[in-house]
């Protein structure tokens, strides 16, 4: 599901970052507490692509940011891309006893903005939107909804482990559920956040969705803000964990996959739509983000 990129210097944590598998949906869930899937130990990372992590009894500590937070009965982390989980120990979750359900945005159909930033006006994904490296949002479940998400998200989790036939339209149902309710939690804590919170980082993105199927380069979306491509470099990196250039060739990519499985376009044409007018680049470029070429992705994931 995921792999692991290397800080640029040793003061930084490190940045997970999804790894698409043909075939696969992006979604994953997995218990959470001593000797389940996920125990507690991990290194100061964060992520590019958001997850929950949802807890039904008291027990263990979340690291996140600098903050130590005890774990209550029905507290519900909104991890965003970019936030920063602190260092733990393997028994942190000692006595925990929980779930965590990470995706990333296509997972919610094709048509869902690439963008991170771009998601604060999206009815279910604007809880992850808070500017990033702060830690996540920690929420709560009320008591007479507590079985329900753990009906919930266990159904989700058995659904991906057995792969029965509909399962991807199931899980996308119990996923899309699932961010009706974080949202519904989170509407009077975020607030305005989702038009207001990081108004720089909105006008990169804008830039970004606006032009990315045109050749773009860091240094023209740095004269688009009004800024310096350092500081832009800087700041996006500290917000998401990404680069521009790295965002520029996500959002491409969202679109590539989208056209690849809908419409039956040549592959140097769908190049050209998303940014890429040498076609042996964009073959390259899908290749090593996906592991497979764009001829070979559209033959698994074709609907």
């Amino acid at each position: 599901m995921r792999t692991r990129r290397s800080p640029l210097n040793s003061a930084e944590p490190v940045t997970y970052r999804w790894q698409p598998v043909p075939g696969e949906l992006s979604v994953a869930a997995m218990t959470l507490g001593h000797g389940a899937d996920y125990d507690g130990s991990h290194e100061a990372h964060s992520h590019d692509f958001p997850g929950l992590a949802y807890f039904a009894a008291d027990g263990g500590i979340v690291r996140t940011g600098k903050q130590i937070r005890h774990v209550e009965a029905g507290d519900l982390f909104v991890i965003a891309p970019g936030d920063v989980m602190g260092q733990a120990q393997g028994d942190d979750l000692v006595g925990a006893r929980g779930w965590g359900v990470f995706f990333t945005a296509d997972a919610l159909g094709p048509d869902t903005p690439g963008a991170h930033l771009a998601w604060r006006t999206h009815p279910l994904l604007f809880p992850f939107v808070r500017g990033g490296a702060i830690g996540a949002l920690r929420l709560k479940v009320p008591v007479n909804d507590r079985d329900e998400w753990t009906t919930r998200i266990e159904a989700l989790h058995d659904e991906l482990a057995r792969r029965r036939e509909g399962y991807r339209e199931a899980v996308s149902a119990h996923l899309v559920l699932l961010l009706v309710g974080v949202s519904r939690l989170a509407a009077d804590v975020v607030g305005d956040l989702r038009e207001n919170a990081e108004p720089l980082l909105a006008e990169v993105f804008e830039v970004i969705e606006r032009r990315y199927p045109e050749p773009l380069s860091l240094r023209e979306v740095a004269a688009a803000v009004s800024i310096s491509p350092g500081h832009l470099t800087s700041t996006v990196r500290k917000r998401t964990g990404r680069t521009v250039q790295e965002w520029i060739t996500e959002r491409r990519m969202v679109q590539a996959r989208r056209l690849l499985a809908v419409t039956e376009l040549p592959v140097s044409d769908i190049g050209r739509q998303v940014g890429f007018p040498d076609a042996g680049y964009f073959a390259r470029t899908f290749g090593k983000l996906h592991g497979v070429s764009p001829t070979r992705w559209r033959r698994v994931n074709a609907g």
